[in-house]
């Protein structure tokens, strides 16, 4: 039996808006050591997007290594790492060689192939080809087999297919390469699983909204996404990255997972639990696994008021949160009303006014024949359509110190 930890979208350096949120990653981090730790857990996959941003701050990457190497047991737990779409492939294999020696294996381009060779922790390499890695650990007798699946830009893409890919032909492409791999490599003698950071959706349903806070991956290949049945049949678990809510997709027969990002990161995320994933698997029988909620960080909310002593009642309650507050008013939040909403709390992202008295909108809506107006009176009836007043002389200024700084040319 192998108890593996199932884990993605870290974003570690990620901010809400002028919020960072390191502090909190650095909690939430160190509470999954802690549930890897509690579950004597043998392997950890991490399924993409580790940073938020191709250059991520120092501090951002140094929590990244103390983590990786705390959560590795110095080398006994093997981590596998592999890139999202937020990370850059050269950035997150840097330190591989290094890496390694910890039982970290960092995967981001699908032209690369993980040394074989074995390790002083006892960890070992014994198989490995583009896409694929085979592991030996110690206190197990099977092997361990692993699809691994970054995610690549169209033109990564084509130079490891060899192809021009649109449409189905791409899911037809990345489908027969990942069974072509399962066919060589995955028996019932062995653990076989899947890592993949790609928007996977069970044909003939729904696609899963993507959060607000990640960049959609709808361009890749020229397709939506990607299929529960392009994943082999030999895979006995399939832990993926890149939807930031915990979730099985539809499948037949394999659990094809999303573990969720270890905090929520937009306001779009604010009903969620965050978790990770515990996965119990053994060779040539289905797996057994479990989301365990994370605790850390503080929870986001969406509220709405229409009036000071209930806004400022909430916000005492709920000192440890990012909220973003829309406050319904006659005309815009007068400045002593903004002023006591915020000065009331440390975590207002965002307070937006909603105008009671929006009638006559309509005359103010733009037609075709208005785009000979000057950029002023454009803004003046935009604004008036969406707000339903005109634009005090402070945003009008504004907007005049914008426009006064686009290039005529």
């Amino acid at each position: 039996m192998l108890k593996i930890l199932h884990t993605a979208d870290w974003h570690l350096g990620k901010r809400l808006q002028e919020y960072s949120r390191l502090e909190e990653q650095t909690l939430v981090l160190d509470e999954i050591c802690q549930i890897a730790d509690q579950e004597c857990v043998d392997l950890v996959l991490l399924a993409g997007d580790i940073f938020d941003t191709f250059n991520p701050a120092h501090e951002a990457v140094e929590l990244l290594y103390k983590t990786l190497r705390r959560l590795s047991k110095n080398g006994t737990r093997p981590i596998l790492a592999i890139s999202g779409n937020h990370d850059s492939t050269q950035f997150v294999e840097a330190p591989d060689p290094l890496a390694r020696e910890l039982g970290i294996f960092f995967y981001s381009r699908y032209d690369s192939v993980i040394p074989c060779g074995k390790l002083d922790s006892g960890i070992e390499i014994l198989k490995s080809e583009s896409g694929f890695v085979e592991l030996k650990l110690p206190q197990v007798d099977c092997p361990v087999r692993v699809i691994l699946a970054p995610y690549a830009n169209e033109v990564s893409l084509r130079t490891y297919l060899g192809e021009e890919n649109r449409e189905e032909e791409f899911r037809k492409l990345l489908s027969a390469k990942w069974q072509d791999l399962a066919d060589r490599h995955c028996d019932e003698k062995g653990l076989n699983l899947f890592l993949g950071h790609f928007f996977f959706m069970k044909e003939g349903e729904k696609a899963e909204a993507e959060p607000e806070s990640e960049r959609p991956i709808l361009h890749v290949g020229g397709t939506q996404a990607l299929f529960t049945q392009n994943i082999p049949s030999q895979i006995q678990y399939a832990a993926l990255g890149h939807l930031h809510r915990y979730h099985a997709v539809g499948h037949e027969s394999i659990p094809v997972v999303y573990s969720s990002s270890p905090l929520a990161y937009s306001f779009s995320e604010a009903d969620q639990e965050k978790k990770v994933v515990l996965i119990e698997v053994q060779a040539g029988q289905p797996v057994s696994y479990q989301p365990i909620g994370l605790k850390q960080g503080r929870p986001l909310f969406r509220v709405k008021f229409d009036n000071l002593a209930d806004t400022l009642a909430w916000l005492e309650a709920h000192p440890y949160c990012f909220v973003e507050i829309t406050f319904v008013a006659d005309e815009s939040i007068d400045a002593t009303t903004r002023k006591a909403i915020l000065k009331a709390h440390d975590g207002i992202v965002s307070l937006i006014p909603q105008l009671k008295n929006t009638g006559g909108q309509e005359s103010f809506a733009l037609h075709v024949d208005d785009l000979g107006k000057d950029m002023e009176t454009l803004f003046r009836m935009y604004y008036q359509s969406e707000k339903g007043q005109e634009p005090n002389a402070q945003l009008l200024g504004l907007f005049k110190e914008i426009i006064s700084q686009i290039d005529p040319a």
